[in-house]
């Protein structure tokens, strides 16, 4: 397959690059469209418990609240300009279209919607609307009654206030991360490349990949939930991979040229080798980022829709579309060289091979060293805890954080994170109000509010006008105030106690509101993260034995992956849940983002296993031709070393300018992304695969007789022909 396509691109290779151009501005004309299409939030399964009960007061009671007015009077809330905008804003609140369930300090009983200090209220609603239009109708509606009204001012917050306010701070970070990111890219890239002309050549791979992507995510986008977060892994992971396949080909092509090949026999070396080290790295790649797809939240699976789309695309411009530039350019794809040109298309980095000398022959001085200190990187996950996203994600300066800051502190016992209760058939009054003195006693619990009345643990009030809108002659619905932290342990404890109470005679009953759902995300990721982790390790497993014929090596790759990678995520516990350097970064700590950890394990552990394919490949190659052990494995080294040192930094780079943003859990998997792929490249791929392949010695590459038969049948051999071996340079590093 692989010599078709190089013959393809050597005779055919304009028709292909017209019919690039085409496909490439189609997909921008349809792919700029996906950015109406996609949304915020995602981050809670549609099954569980709490979303079914979310649905069902929706449908039956008019919604929970998601808007929550801050209204603060610097006279007081009972001084004659404050009241009457009070009133003012509550009815202009309740006549703007789309907005239900508007309960204010200013309607009668409403006294419990005030602050401990008295010059701060509430008017909490709900807005109507799904996925596709509650976005744009909750700014509206802040949009309209937000800001300085007279002798009151007012803030806007709750869940549809902090989605649109996470949204919009994403859209900007991510422009200021793409400013960042491609113009370092392209100076680094013409640094390592010393020539204009192929350091383009990545770029163009990523920029196929990204409009690719985009014109999927549309698709997509019209037909299922698909996450505007998906956005950011599209422009990143298109971007790092484009520089990933661009290397690999670039480099081979132009050592080929260096070694005398013409251009033709150039090109169909580079596509049969460097070609079939692609294929098989998106393929790993790809199977790390299909468990994804496992997950009921659709923020995860649409990480698995983009990542694994533009991982395909990547890889077929990388086959498709380099080889036929290539063959256009020919030795024209040294144009533009800068001084030290000749210097960086040598094909060897004798550095990373007398790196390689040294820790072969000392792989137990050499590498304990390195073990020792990522696993006290990793450290920190033996703490670890995890949440979901709310207010603290974002800047302390952002209006629904203040908001929601202002509720916890100043409002004790208030309905916005309270308990939602509500059962599946009618109830008695007669069972109902005992259902409701018993929730009143749990511990942590305020008041209950019911249709029948407002309980607590000293007794009960008879139904006022509040309580009326919590009955339906086929629902009951139940609100249980708690003066517990959101989120705290105390507070999923207490979701559970009320989950384990009996309904009204024997009623079904479904409990939601902010504590639930957190209950229930966790626990949709983790039935699943098993599934997820064996159908990765499986994959992963089956793929590199196909590649390399061992089944020695797949277990190693995934035992030194697996160092690295929770290397990587114990010092972004240590940084974003213990607080370390929280200040100079500028995030809250808070539990570790259960859906973006996660997302972060899935996507470096796919991008540590393409570095694993490009070293293991150099390797193999020379181990084929008849190389010893350490002469595979240092210059094997020696000649890939460059090429993944140079695509993690760039990839690292496309990373950390996620670091920039004010989103925390945005910053922590940019952050964590680009110290994985470091880690990996430096200490993995230089110190414990050379130390590693060292001990195994002869039986690095074993495999049962019957495997080796299957391989013999459907592995894929590179037919690249044997490489010219002689004995490494095994002069110590730094001499």
């Amino acid at each position: 397959m692989l010599h078709r396509i190089a013959e393809l691109a050597l005779r055919r290779a304009r028709a292909l690059l017209l019919l690039t151009l085409v496909a490439v501005v189609a997909m921008g004309a349809v792919g700029f469209g996906a950015f109406g299409k996609l949304q915020a939030g995602g981050f809670e399964d549609p099954d569980a418990p709490s979303s079914r009960a979310q649905k069902l007061i929706d449908d039956k009671f008019g919604g929970d609240t998601n808007l929550v007015l801050l209204v603060r009077a610097d006279n007081g809330l009972d001084s004659p300009g404050a009241e009457q905008a009070g009133r003012e804003l509550t009815a202009g609140v309740k006549d703007t279209p789309h907005v239900t369930n508007v309960v204010s300090y200013w309607d009668a009983g409403g006294s419990a919607l005030t602050s401990e200090d008295g010059n701060q209220a509430l008017v909490m609603a709900h807005v109507e609307g799904g996925s596709t239009n509650l976005a744009e109708r909750a700014e509206s509606v802040i949009d309209e009654w937000s800001g300085d009204r007279g002798a009151v001012t007012v803030k806007a917050g709750g869940t549809a206030a902090l989605d649109k306010d996470v949204t919009t701070q994403v859209s900007g970070d991510l422009a200021l991360a793409e400013t960042i990111a491609v113009p370092v890219t392209l100076i680094l890239l013409i640094l390592a490349f010393g020539s204009v002309v192929a350091a383009l050549l990545p770029l163009a791979i990523g920029l196929i990949a990204i409009l690719g992507t985009f014109a999927e995510l549309y698709v997509l986008g019209s037909i299922t939930d698909v996450s505007v977060f998906a956005i950011n892994l599209t422009t990143a992971l298109g971007l790092g991979l484009g520089i990933d396949y661009g290397l690999l080909l670039v480099s081979r092509f132009r050592e080929r040229l260096g070694e005398g090949d013409e251009v033709a026999e150039a090109l169909r070396t580079t596509v049969r080798t460097a070609g079939r080290t692609i294929a098989f790295s998106a393929a790993t790649v790809v199977a790390a980022l299909s468990a994804l797809l496992l997950f009921p939240p659709f923020f995860l699976r649409s990480f698995a829709y983009a990542g694994i789309g533009v991982v395909a695309i990547a890889a077929l411009a990388a086959l498709i579309v380099v080889p036929a530039l290539l063959a256009v350019l020919g030795h024209r794809v040294n144009s533009g060289r800068l001084p030290w040109a000749q210097a960086v298309r040598k094909p060897d980095a004798p550095v990373w091979g007398r790196l390689a000398g040294v820790v072969m022959r000392r792989p137990a001085l050499t590498a304990l060293p390195v073990l020792a200190v990522l696993l006290l990187a990793a450290s920190p996950l033996l703490g670890v805890t995890f949440g979901t996203p709310d207010e603290r994600v974002l800047p302390e300066d952002a209006q629904s954080r203040e908001v929601s800051t202002a509720v916890r502190d100043h409002f004790p016992g208030n309905d916005a994170n309270a308990v939602q209760v509500v059962t599946r058939g009618p109830v008695a009054k007669e069972q109902l109000a005992p259902y409701a003195e018993t929730l009143a006693g749990l511990d942590g619990v305020v008041r209950v509010q019911a249709s029948t009345g407002t309980y607590t643990a000293t007794g009960s009030t008879g139904p006022g006008p509040a309580n009326a809108a919590l009955g339906r002659p086929d629902a009951q619905r139940i609100t249980v105030t708690s003066d517990l932290e959101s989120k705290s342990a105390a507070a999923q404890d207490l979701v559970r106690e009320v989950r384990g109470t009996a309904g009204p005679g024997g009623t079904e009953t479904l409990v939601g509101g902010t504590d639930a759902r957190l209950v229930d995300s966790k626990k949709a990721i983790g039935d699943q993260l098993p599934l997820a982790a064996a159908m990765v390790v499986f994959s992963t497993f089956i793929l590199l034995f196909l590649f390399t014929g061992s089944v020695i090596q797949p277990l190693r790759a995934l035992v030194l992956n697996a160092i690295s990678l929770t290397a990587s995520i114990g010092v972004m516990v240590w940084l974003f849940q213990d607080g370390h350097l929280a200040d100079l970064l500028g995030f809250t700590p808070m539990p570790m983002d259960t859906s973006m950890t996660v997302l972060l394990f899935c996507i470096v552990f796919g991008l540590s296993m393409d570095y694993e394919v490009f070293v293991t490949s150099r390797i193999k190659e020379l181990n084929d031709a008849g190389a010893d052990n350490v002469t595979a494995v240092t210059r094997g080294l020696s000649r890939t070393g460059r090429i993944v040192t140079m695509a993690a930094g760039l990839l690292a780079v496309s990373f950390f300018a996620f670091g920039t943003s004010s989103v925390s859990f945005l910053q922590m998997f940019g952050l964590g992304s680009g110290l994985a792929i470091l880690i990996d490249a430096v200490a993995v791929r230089g110190v414990l695969v050379p130390a590693a392949m060292r001990l195994l010695g002869r039986h690095a590459w074993y495999a049962p007789k019957a495997l080796r038969r299957l391989h013999r049948k459907v592995g894929l051999d590179e037919g690249g022909g044997p490489e010219r071996v002689q004995e490494p340079d095994r002069t110590p590093a730094g001499v």
